[in-house]
């Protein structure tokens, strides 16, 4: 009597990263097909198509969902899946310029050691940040870079990878915004101009390590909160270039703290940035951690 093959639902990004995943798909599928699984395999076309196929799949038909592209694609299925009643499972398959999520998961960049994890691996309950009526997997951001990422031309981020975010921020310096607003939270409340800020879920970001701070933990469900207040002349904004660089805290020039919900507002409407993609522009927002929301498959060696 033939055991029921388990069923896969494969969601991938033709395009992430110089179309990487052409040149593996079928590696992957059959590496999927041999442990065991049936596999649907759906190409994205368009932004959204990630999000609808997770909430359009039938209730429990799917015993994982896996998605291959950057952390974009990854953003669109977990959004996706936190709409549905019942949460499977994810895997994720790497395929983008930076892949921030997938390095602080310790998974592979290679495609098709990432593959072998999500059929070998473990389930990591981790973390999961709302903001108002979204989902964000690892990082919410306002201020001078954050529209880099969603502004880049996706033939320049394949082109230049971490650099093309970096040549484009360098552009912008001449013209450095700051915004007034408030946070609050129970861990700190203040007003000020800030020129950039980051809610993170991640050890890294725009491919630099340890920027959000040491002992990182993706299931404690709390975030890293950094702030950058805004420089009063050129030495200042110098200082503030060198911590980020150098992974270090500079008190004067910015907040870095632990927490589990923050509100911020401010006068004006602000745009953020949710894991690289465009989040909206905003007033107000209410991030909180949604801990343990999300199952996902990870080498067996990662501890929190």
């Amino acid at each position: 009597m033939m055991m029921e093959k388990k069923k896969m639902l494969f969601i991938y990004n033709p395009k992430a990263g110089k179309a990487k995943i052409r040149s593996n798909l079928l590696d992957i599928i059959d590496i999927f097909t041999k442990a065991g699984f049936e596999v649907t395999a759906y190409p994205t076309q368009a932004k959204g198509d990630a999000v609808a196929a997770v909430k359009e799949q039938k209730q429990g038909y799917y015993d994982i969902v896996v998605c291959s592209g950057g952390d974009g694609t990854l953003d669109e299925v977990v959004t996706g899946m936190m709409q549905c009643e019942k949460r499977t499972p994810i895997g994720y398959v790497p395929a983008g310029s930076t892949n921030d999520f997938a390095n602080s998961l310790h998974i592979p960049k290679n495609m098709i050691d990432a593959a072998q994890v999500i059929v070998e691996g473990e389930t990591f309950n981790c973390d999961v940040g709302a903001f108002n009526d979204d989902i964000f997997v690892y990082i919410a951001a306002f201020g001078i870079f954050t529209d880099v990422s969603y502004e880049t031309r996706q033939d320049l981020k394949n082109l230049l990878g971490h650099m093309a975010y970096i040549l484009e921020g360098m552009r912008r310096l001449s013209a450095i915004k700051a915004y007034k607003m408030k946070v609050e939270s129970e861990e700190l409340s203040v007003e000020g101009e800030f020129l950039f800020g980051m809610v993170t879920n991640s050890t890294s970001v725009g491919g630099f390590k340890r920027i959000t701070g040491k002992y990182v933990q993706l299931d404690d469900g709390e975030f890293e909160v950094t702030l950058i207040k805004k420089p009063s002349n050129p030495i200042e904004l110098n200082l503030i270039m060198a911590a980020l660089l150098n992974r270090n805290v500079n008190t004067d020039c910015m907040y870095c703290f632990k927490t589990k919900a923050l509100k911020i507002t401010s006068g004006e409407e602000i745009a953020w940035t949710l894991d690289g993609e465009f989040g909206g522009k905003h007033t107000s927002v209410d991030i909180y951690n949604k801990k343990h929301a999300l199952g996902i498959k990870v080498p067996v060696t990662v501890q929190g």
